[in-house]
């Protein structure tokens, strides 16, 4: 567990306490640290230096804090950029990673009230519904959910998705994408997704929802990517 004595700061104790459990792999990537609380009784300490220990990790990388969710340990990272429009084998392409899917579902379904309304379509209207699961180096990264409604491309029912990616299948048919929308946030998986991640439902996963519009600013895609936390982070680009 570690020993706390006066010899030094308290607080560099505790940063180096910590720092070891997740060298040594008792606090993996992607899981939640005790809180401040537990550490405080754990340790026996106020709970002011835990967070002063926990802030230095923070500011070093080691550590992330979600805001009402605890603080989470960070791993070795693919960067994802958000300023970036392209799909999951471009980004592995661009960082010389060797990408690779498998499709879990593919089915055409109607639109609904909720998807109807997204797309500007009749909740009567088909859409296609797909469900993949992500390589990088042959090892899981993110189990995937895409939606796109029949009319964009009408014969993507036949259309083998591990051969060609869906962008290449847009260009195919003249889908013309321009920007995108993309929110972050954090969240645990459920049992048959975890697994497929090869971890468990303890540890929290980013959840990228993005929404993709064409050159005419009409929604094109919506799509749910459910990353291994250890496995990529993201960045984004300002400019003037």
């Amino acid at each position: 567990m570690g020993d706390i004595s006066y010899r030094s700061p308290i607080y560099l104790q505790v940063r180096e306490i910590v720092r070891t459990k997740i060298e040594e792999g008792e606090y993996p990537p992607g899981m939640a640290i005790p809180s401040e609380n537990d550490l405080a009784d754990m340790y026996g300490i106020n709970r002011l230096t835990v967070r002063n220990a926990i802030d230095a990790l923070v500011n070093e990388g080691l550590l992330k804090r979600i805001p009402g969710k605890g603080v989470y340990v960070m791993g070795d990272k693919m960067e994802r950029d958000l300023e970036s429009l392209g799909g999951f084998a471009q980004t592995m392409l661009r960082k010389n990673m060797k990408p690779s899917t498998k499709i879990v579902t593919k089915v055409l379904r109607k639109a609904g009230e909720k998807y109807g309304m997204m797309f500007g379509i009749d909740p009567t209207d088909d859409i296609y519904y797909i469900k993949r699961l992500c390589y990088a180096n042959e090892e899981p990264v993110s189990v995937e959910e895409i939606f796109v409604p029949h009319y964009v491309v009408p014969k993507l029912e036949g259309i083998d998705l591990s051969v060609f990616t869906l962008y290449e299948v847009y260009e195919f048919y003249g889908v013309r994408l321009k920007n995108a929308r993309q929110t972050l946030d954090l969240v645990h998986l459920e049992q048959k997704d975890a697994r497929m991640l090869d971890v468990d439902t303890d540890t929290a996963v980013m959840l990228f929802e993005c929404t993709t519009y064409n050159e005419e600013n009409r929604i094109m895609e919506f799509s749910r990517s459910y990353t291994r936390g250890d496995k990529c982070n993201f960045s984004v680009h300002f400019k003037r």
